[in-house]
């Protein structure tokens, strides 16, 4: 399962740097072609949603069936392995909502500069007949 959250983690990853790259001033000379790149990558990163529920429903059963070390029957390495568990469970659910939110902001960022786009140059059309 290891594998499956690495995979994760870099999708995340580049789905933030393509997103810190499309909103950062001064980069105009690159937008056209980050623009082209990142609506590309779109359709193909929108499989990180139905990924992401499978690995929510793994983290859920996984918190399900998981034995309870409450009593004190429990010895403190059978603790501090629940307690791990607890803590990589938090972690990985942690990675998926932000492997989400950078997908739907991504989403939502590249539609908003396709449309400024389009906005400047009618603009500029406009100018330019007037």
């Amino acid at each position: 399962m290891a594998l499956e959250w690495v995979v994760l983690g870099y999708a995340a990853g580049a789905e933030a740097i393509m997103l810190l790259l499309l909103t950062l001033p001064g980069l105009n000379p690159l937008r056209k072609g980050l623009i082209t790149i990142t609506r590309n990558l779109l359709k193909p990163f929108l499989s990180i949603v139905p990924f992401c529920l499978f690995l929510l429903m793994d983290i859920y059963w996984k918190y399900e069936t998981q034995p309870t070390c409450e009593s004190e029957s429990c010895s403190p390495s059978e603790n501090l392995r629940h307690q791990k568990s607890i803590m990589k469970s938090q972690r990985n659910a942690l990675l998926i909502a932000s492997a989400l939110i950078f997908y739907w902001l991504l989403y939502a960022v590249t539609g908003l500069v396709v449309k400024i786009d389009l906005l400047n140059k009618r603009v500029e059309k406009l100018k330019a007949q007037d």
